[in-house]
């Protein structure tokens, strides 16, 4: 029995691994990667398998990052079952399309630019009608139901609480009358997202496949997060400003919505707090993403998958996801006059790390304006806009035009929907039966060894944190082979460039700071000294690169 790690290995994003037992070859998810360029560019590569030759796959939830090639792997062969939650099925129905209409608008934009050199147009990795048609493989299942794929291989799918329709999936394999099970843990939630339940506790695993993007981490609790964003939006209210939350369209859209209905239950007796509750409240909030608002829909119709005490608020007739001056904006013309508001407003837009979609341009029009806010309510990934912002970038290019950051740049951590170091560790903690071995995939590599750190040191229990690749016989537990990407050195060619464009821009925004804050004249001869035998050891150094 064998597991390939072909995904989400020492990064958090294209998750995919290749499962070999009792005769039959599946996958868990096929996620596209983003983030850095030369992540996304693997999205072209070919699959170090056969498609035809897939019995059957298993999705943990929709999130484009797990789910995101499916249409490729459509088209290049594979036609049987995807197996996943019916809430996971519906909100694919709208964000596989959604990926398959971005990925042909960036071809038809890169195409523009290979027709000026004279280079032949590139198709789309898959269109919306591709995606369209990969849905017609997808199987609905319910939570908590034993199901058979044949008479050795059983799954289960149990709420994994990271957003609607999120699993963790158990699998039994039976090979020469020994039957063992593997956990794929998908992304674990945090205990305390809005909505959702918590991750269930599984009882058994012969081994565990579990993510580790904040191995190394802990969030802030659920009421502090809630005061600390109201103080953020209050702060900007009252100085005229806007507050843009770049927001993932399905799962933390969906949460902020609740947060913001509910903040008024956390210190409703505080007449400060109930100054700043009414200050939110007196803001329009527009959420402007179409796919957002049609997850917001099937968030809707799938509420019985939320928390007992949001149910029985429903039951009411008190929709948590509805408030009064809550806005949807539908088209691009409704966004783009969001722009030319004056008035201090909320905007929720999609995308969450600020790489494509309105988002891009309302960071344009408020990145500038130091009376705005941007908001960062979730994971943030090396390489992108987003982490950038977070980071402290002084300067942005939008569109190709540099961007000055005046605005506030705030991140609340807690609003993340994967688990902490705390609740990862819990999750191991809960096991009765625990894992011979633990396998930690969808971490940065600081995350994944600081969590493989601790579960051995508190728990005893082996930990590998797999190579891009690596094909691991479970009977061993032995990497018995190492599948290679063809032509690597593209990538390493195109990390150079990307390193390049990096130092470009800390140069750039070094200059800067030495002329505002180093050039004035309260700042000692010593300190100007200092500097400049700095700016000169680093010359020397770039005349040593390109000599």
């Amino acid at each position: 029995m064998n597991i390939t790690f072909l995904g989400a290995t020492k990064t958090v994003t294209g998750s995919n691994f290749l499962v070999e037992g009792a005769g039959k070859k599946f996958l868990v998810d096929c996620g596209l990667y983003q983030g850095k360029a030369s992540d996304i560019l693997h999205n072209e590569d070919e699959f170090l398998f056969n498609p035809a030759e897939i019995d059957f796959m298993l999705l943990t939830h929709a999130h484009i990052d797990h789910s995101g090639r499916i249409p490729k792997l459509y088209l290049e062969g594979f036609h049987n079952q995807i197996i996943a939650t019916k809430a996971t099925t519906d909100l694919c129905s709208i964000m596989l399309p959604d990926s398959g209409h971005i990925q042909e608008t960036e071809a038809e934009w890169k195409n523009k630019k290979r027709k000026r050199k004279g280079e032949k147009p590139l198709p789309p990795l898959y269109t919306a009608q591709d995606a369209i048609d990969s849905l017609e493989l997808f199987r609905p299942v319910s939570y908590d139901e034993i199901i058979a794929i044949d008479e050795n291989i059983q799954v289960r799918f149990n709420d994994a609480g990271h957003m609607l329709g999120s699993s963790i999936i158990e699998v039994w394999i039976t090979e020469n009358g020994e039957t063992k099970k593997i956990v794929f843990t998908g992304d674990l939630g945090n205990n305390d997202i809005p909505l959702l339940d918590s991750p269930t506790m599984i009882e058994s695993a012969d081994y565990l496949v579990m993510e580790s993007t904040y191995g190394s981490r802990l969030h802030m609790r659920n009421d502090e997060k809630a005061k600390i964003f109201l103080d953020i939006v209050s702060k900007t209210i009252e100085r005229g400003g806007t507050v843009v939350i770049p927001s993932f369209a399905v799962g933390r859209t969906q949460e902020i919505l609740y947060e913001i209905n509910k903040i008024k239950e956390i210190e409703g007796d505080n007449e400060e707090f109930r100054h700043k509750y009414e200050e939110l409240m007196s803001v329009p909030v527009y959420v402007d993403s179409p796919l957002a608002i049609s997850a917001t829909e099937i968030f809707k119709k799938n509420a019985n998958l939320f928390e007992e005490e949001v149910r029985k608020e429903i039951e009411s007739g008190d929709n948590p996801l509805e408030f009064p001056n809550l806005h949807f904006t539908r088209t691009a013309d409704e966004s783009k006059e969001l722009n030319e508001r004056t008035e201090p407003a909320i905007i929720i837009s999609a995308s969450g790390m600020c790489e494509v979609g309105r988002i891009k341009h309302h960071l344009k029009h408020n990145l500038w304006n130091p009376k705005s806010t941007i908001l960062f309510v979730g994971y943030q990934a090396p390489g992108t806009l987003g982490r950038n912002l977070v980071d402290g970038a002084k300067r942005v290019k939008i569109f190709g035009e540099e961007i000055a950051v005046e605005a506030d740049v705030e991140y609340i951590e807690g609003y993340s929907g994967h688990a902490d170091q705390e609740w990862l560790m819990n999750f191991i903690y809960s096991f009765i039966t625990k894992p011979k071995h633990i396998f930690l995939v969808h971490g940065e590599p600081e995350s994944e060894e600081v969590l493989k750190e601790k579960i051995e040191q508190d728990t005893k229990i082996p930990v590998t944190t797999p190579e891009f690749g690596d094909v691991i016989n479970l009977d061993s537990l032995k990497t018995v082979s190492r599948l290679q990407l063809p032509d690597e050195h593209k990538y390493i060619r195109l990390e150079l460039v990307e390193r390049l464009e990096t130092l470009k821009e800390e140069i750039d925004e070094m200059s800067s700071i030495v002329k505002e804050e180093m050039l004035t004249e309260d700042v000692k001869d010593e300190k100007l000294v200092e500097l400049k035998q700095k700016i000169k050891d680093l010359e020397k150094q770039i005349v040593e690169i390109i000599s």
